[in-house]
Order: structure tokens, then C-alpha cells, then sequence
């Protein structure tokens, strides 16, 4: 039996968690797969935060503490509903490259700044 793409990932990413590479990390699954991950976090003692997306699929982001507890705070929402500051925010601690985090950031002021201006 092959393993769940997902669940290599997330092997691949737990090693580069120890080895300092990055902080934060989110992977999409279903909520079976979320079962094992989080059983394993909980055995390496790494910290993490559930999302649920749907019935099928969930968000589980690991990393470091106050990277997770960054995160509690700013995903209180479906991740396509955040602010272009939340947006821009869970990017970053991500890793995400920071000129496209900008010019991502940008263009969704934009077109709030648009819809904004198409009300009044």
C-alpha cells in the first residue's frame, strides 16, 4: 500500500522543521490524513493548528510556536476570505518570496480599494 502523496510531504517537511530550514509550514488533507499527522506532531512535541475547509479536506499548519500562535490569531476565517494583511502576513511566515508577497499584497488592495469605490 502506497502512502498518500500528502503524507510525503509532510515527512519531507517535518526533517526540514528539525533541521531549522523553515518555521512554518501548511499542508492541505483530509481530515483521516489529519488524524496521523496529528498524531505524529504530538509525538515529535511540534505545534500545530487544525482548519477545518470542509467536509472533506482540512489546513494543518506546524511550525514553531509562535509562528502557530501567529496563526490562531490571523486564520479565524477560510483562507480565501483573509485581508490582504492576513494574506500577506501568513505568506511570510511561510516563507513565501517576499517581492511576490508584495506585489501579491498590492493587487489585492486593488481590487478591494475597486469594489469599494463600484459601492459609493
Amino acid at each position: 500500500m502506497t502512502r498518500p502523496p500528502v503524507i510525503s510531504y509532510f515527512s519531507q517537511y517535518l526533517y526540514e522543521y528539525h533541521k531549522g530550514v523553515r518555521l512554518l509550514f501548511l499542508l492541505t488533507m483530509t481530515p483521516h490524513e489529519a488524524m496521523a499527522v496529528q498524531k505524529k506532531l504530538e509525538k515529535e512535541s511540534v505545534d500545530y493548528f487544525i482548519q477545518k475547509v470542509s467536509l472533506t479536506k482540512v489546513n494543518v499548519f506546524f511550525g514553531r510556536s509562535a509562528c502557530i500562535e501567529t496563526i490562531r490569531h490571523i486564520v479565524t476565517r477560510p483562507l480565501v476570505d483573509l485581508t490582504p494583511e492576513q494574506d500577506f502576513i501568513l505568506g511570510s511566515l511561510l516563507g513565501y518570496d517576499r517581492i511576490q508577497q508584495c506585489e501579491r499584497y498590492l493587487k489585492q488592495v486593488k481590487q478591494v480599494s475597486n469594489r469599494l469605490e463600484s459601492v459609493h
